[in-house]
């Protein structure tokens, strides 16, 4: 009896072990990776962690560490989230951080997902830039000072807030029958996809200022801002062409035939298809644009990675750039792979059967 324990157990331990590995070829990959682990994990723990200097936040913190000096990432850190901004006012890009932020977690909820959720965010662009540029009330701070974290995510919720819907538009315009509208909507998209964002950033930012009076001109953050609006608009807009070319014809025949006009037929039936179909792409194009908005930087906008640089120049200190970028990268990670995150969970969501 002790013999078959035995042998089952042996069994048992022994499939575990192959559907843990698989194949030998697995097997052996899985050790030499556990290798690489045990060689490098344990330098990277003491650079970080073990032999890092946290407090005090000063510079003497760091002079005499091997490790990371994260001390200077606590010190300056709100410099680096929020640039040139005046001292006395940055209390202002904090409230606009925590209410983009907090309504795009609560825009994630599908139950969330009416029109009040516009009214919101509608809501939350004029307030967000009331208390970036002041007026009515608080001191007037010109976009030349705005910087950091608030410009990021303002810059990233406008182009694909408004990009989205007028990529819809762009898309079904491109496909129209009227060939005027489809050759205008194919002529933008062409063109503007033609040209490198710096480029169109550039014209923005050197060249529009040339063309028009001074008085009809926008300020650099509102160009720069437009900019990244038309570019993500036509990105977004050949996505969801795909898209619409991937719905079967008879969808739109069967619409036309229970007499669904035109924006009927696509609200309900074409593109909420669509748009589900084209997910991983949308996904993908929206966290491309979210990391190009880091580009502003050449046109003279202090984004984060412009704000990094400007805490770095800090004599006192002995530029402690790795750990300042890793900073800066931790955040663009945020929020990439939460929006990620989001768009797995709405894949899943309409990959699940109806209840």
């Amino acid at each position: 009896m002790s013999a078959i324990i035995q042998a089952s157990l042996t069994h048992t331990v022994f499939g575990f072990v192959r559907r843990l590995v698989g194949s030998p070829l697995n097997f052996v990959l899985t050790l030499i990776f556990a290798g690489l682990l045990a060689v490098a994990l344990p330098p990277v723990i003491r650079w970080v962690i073990t032999d890092a200097a946290f407090f005090p936040a000063v510079p003497e913190s760091c002079k005499a560490i091997s490790g990371a000096c994260w001390s200077f990432v606590i010190a300056k850190h709100s410099q680096i989230l929020f640039g040139i901004y005046p001292n006395d006012e940055r209390w202002r890009p904090l409230i606009v951080c925590v209410l983009l932020i907090g309504l795009l977690v609560y825009s994630v909820r599908p139950s969330a997902w009416s029109k009040r959720l516009a009214w919101f965010w509608g809501g939350a662009l004029i307030s967000s830039w009331w208390l970036m540029g002041g007026g009515f009330g608080l001191t007037v701070v010109e976009s030349d000072l705005w910087g950091g974290l608030p410009v990021t995510l303002i810059l990233t919720v406008v182009a694909i807030g408004f990009g989205f819907p007028t990529g819809i538009l762009l898309a079904l315009a491109r496909r129209s029958k009227l060939p005027v509208i489809s050759l205008l909507a194919t002529l933008f998209i062409e063109m503007t996809r033609a040209l490198p964002l710096l480029s169109i950033l550039f014209i923005a930012s050197i060249m529009l200022p040339l063309m028009l009076p001074e008085e009809l001109l926008p300020d650099k953050f509102f160009r720069a801002l437009i900019a990244l609006y038309l570019f993500a608009s036509a990105y977004l807009s050949e996505v969801i062409r795909g898209g619409l070319q991937a719905i079967p014809k008879g969808q739109f025949e069967a619409g036309e035939a229970v007499g669904l006009s035109f924006a009927q037929l696509n609200a309900k039936i074409i593109l909420p298809q669509a748009i589900t179909v084209v997910i991983p792409a949308l996904t993908n194009t929206i966290i491309v644009m979210i990391k190009n908005t880091s580009l502003v930087l050449v046109v003279g906008l202090f984004d984060l990675i412009s704000s990094g640089k400007a805490a770095l120049a800090d004599p006192a200190w002995s530029s402690p750039s790795v750990e300042t970028y890793l900073f800066i990268t931790l955040i663009y990670f945020l929020l990439c792979f939460g929006f990620s995150r989001f768009a797995d969970r709405m894949e899943q969501r309409a990959k699940a059967p109806a209840k």
